[in-house]
């Protein structure tokens, strides 16, 4: 089942907070939206959740328009955080299922299962709010799955976890991508999209200014980076002919290079002065290719 985003536009009076959106989203892929706050990503779930309507354009699952009956296929994880601090997390988890139409004895298998998977057992019968705000992240993330929907959106999924956490969720995203789940997510850790999605779309402004998969959008930026430890001085690096970047780090140099060429020029060159503790050549982060494609650093 694809997620069809055609010519959307989405205005609030005279600003325009999605400007002309259109993307395929293919079933059971991993789909990543990159963007700074404002950038239109939040706005553009709540049109495809049929929260908000779309000044224009079209939205399509599966061929149709998404309605109350297809609500039941499609799990949500908001940014904002929406549990009832006063439930505990059974009846939290069992009342949302329900209102998937799941039936209660395979909520609470379902929810048994999440709960070990995520370790935290002991919580069935706490109040969410006497859980950490990294736990009924947890809990907020199993009421977004326990009815195993065929498309699920995860709007900033990471955010405010730790290391350990957001390991136990990314982990937990791939099982579902494995089930067959089109999964959409925005994050503001371009490493996380980098790590997880095929294919992405980063916005500003509205716009969408990169989009396409991850491989084809590295091979078409055309540029590379490499990275140089060395005990003689590399400054001279910065103004080699194809050196386009140059910037010094702890222990020798990061360099962004016009081709593969000029970093084979490069390596040559440098191994003729001094012994090269490292050589590295890497394909471009997509930090590189936001601050080339918008012309600032992404945060």
């Amino acid at each position: 089942m694809s997620l069809s985003i055609h010519q959307v536009t989405k205005k609030f009076g005279s600003f325009t907070a999605v400007d002309r959106l259109s993307l395929t989203i293919n079933p059971g892929e991993m789909f990543g939206f990159l963007g700074a706050n404002g950038a239109g990503k939040t706005t553009t779930f709540r049109m495809v959740l049929g929260l908000l309507d779309p000044t224009a354009g079209e939205i399509k699952w599966n061929g149709s328009s998404i309605d109350y009956a297809a609500s039941g296929e499609i799990g949500y994880l908001p940014e904002e955080r929406g549990l009832y601090p006063k439930m505990k997390v059974k009846d939290q988890i069992v009342y949302l299922a329900r209102l998937r139409g799941m039936d209660k004895n395979d909520v609470l298998k379902e929810l048994s299962y999440w709960l070990e998977r995520f370790n935290i057992p002991q919580y069935l019968d706490k109040k969410v709010e006497e859980l950490s705000k990294g736990n009924q992240q947890k809990i907020q993330f199993i009421s977004s799955v326990i009815h195993k929907p065929k498309l699920l959106i995860l709007d900033e999924p990471f955010s405010g976890l730790d290391p350990v956490n957001v390991e136990l969720l990314k982990d937990a995203v791939r099982e579902i991508k494995k089930k067959g789940t089109t999964i959409v997510f925005s994050s503001h850790r371009m490493e996380h999209v980098e790590e997880l999605c095929e294919s992405l779309c980063i916005m500003h402004h509205g716009h969408p200014v990169v989009h396409g998969s991850l491989k084809d959008i590295k091979r078409s930026f055309g540029k590379k980076n490499v990275v140089i430890y060395a005990d003689f001085d590399l400054t001279y690096l910065q103004n080699f002919n194809g050196v386009a970047k140059f910037r010094e780090i702890t222990e020798g140099v990061l360099l962004q290079v016009d081709s593969e060429e000029t970093a084979e020029k490069v390596f040559r060159d440098a191994a003729q002065k001094g012994f090269l503790r490292k050589f590295e050549l890497e394909d471009p982060s997509l930090n590189d290719i936001f601050i080339e494609k918008v012309g600032t650093s992404y945060e």
